[in-house]
């Protein structure tokens, strides 16, 4: 015959093991609570410290360097990376206490979940270094190409300039994703595919648009030597002195008025060039 359980007897022994669970749980809360405290006066006494050193060498002038470019000027934001480091600083710090703290509950999972957390900040930060570099790298490249579209008149410069600055920072963002362990397979792909596409198109249209500068400019090559200022030259009926010559265009002064030609007609129209000059 089966025997009768005494739930008096279990309820007593559970409430004691409860009390006996309890009873060694507060020893490591106390700990943990301790630890979290010291942890959280180191974290702030250090992010203090490392931020007024920064701030006194002059770190923050990189950090004006990037407010200076224009995309972080559209974001009415300001870069201090004194105060930025200061902060990613504390909070790794503060992780690090708090991973002791949570070995000392003995609560695996969330000891678990702040370990991943603290191992993912070093990527986290190489990622931030990566895009910082990229975005002024990409900057002094847009200036570099619209300065060197300017100089040889072509037209939208600076449109061309901010379509390279926004491929490179496409292509810094891609790599810092990659950084922090996240999969960028299929956005390089699709990456790959748009840009195929716009470039193409991109190319196509400028092409038609710039079709006679891009003339101009190949006659400029070719006309260099053989034309310069002070020439008194007849083009069809246009008959004056060179006063001005560019990379696309001729300035021509004659008896009447002053006359600017694309350098492209003097590569397809019958000129003469008479030996009288104006003096240099």
């Amino acid at each position: 015959m089966q025997t009768i359980p005494n739930i008096t007897q279990i309820l007593i022994n559970t409430f004691n093991t409860l009390i006996n669970q309890f009873i060694d749980f507060v020893p490591r809360l106390m700990g943990c609570l301790v630890i979290l405290i010291v942890g959280y006066l180191v974290a702030k006494g250090v992010s203090v410290l490392v931020g007024n050193i920064l701030g006194r060498v002059g770190f923050d002038r990189i950090g004006e360097k990037l407010n200076e470019i224009s995309i972080i000027k559209q974001l009415k934001t300001e870069i201090k990376l004194s105060e930025i480091t200061a902060k990613v600083l504390y909070y790794f710090i503060l992780l690090v206490f708090l991973t002791a703290a949570t070995e000392t509950l003995g609560v695996d999972a969330i000891t678990s979940m702040v370990l991943s957390i603290v191992n993912f900040i070093p990527q986290l930060i190489a990622a931030a270094i990566m895009l910082q570099v990229g975005i002024m790298l990409a900057d002094v490249i847009k200036n570099t190409v619209t300065g060197l579209c300017k100089s040889f008149n072509i037209p939208s410069a600076k449109l061309i300039g901010n379509l390279v600055f926004v491929f490179f920072l496409i292509i810094t963002f891609i790599s810092a994703l990659g950084q922090i362990g996240i999969e960028t397979t299929l956005l390089i792909s699709s990456f790959n595919l748009i840009l195929g596409g716009i470039v193409a198109a991109f190319a196509l249209g400028y092409g038609i648009a710039s079709r006679d500068v891009l003339a101009n400019m190949i006659s400029a090559m070719y006309s260099r030597k053989k034309y310069k200022v002070g020439q008194t030259v007849k083009l069809d009926d246009v008959k004056g002195i060179i006063t001005q010559l560019d990379n696309v265009s001729v300035t021509i002064q004659s008896a009447e008025a002053t006359i600017v030609l694309p350098l492209q007609l003097f590569q397809s129209r019958k000129v003469e060039i008479f030996n009288e000059t104006i003096p240099q």
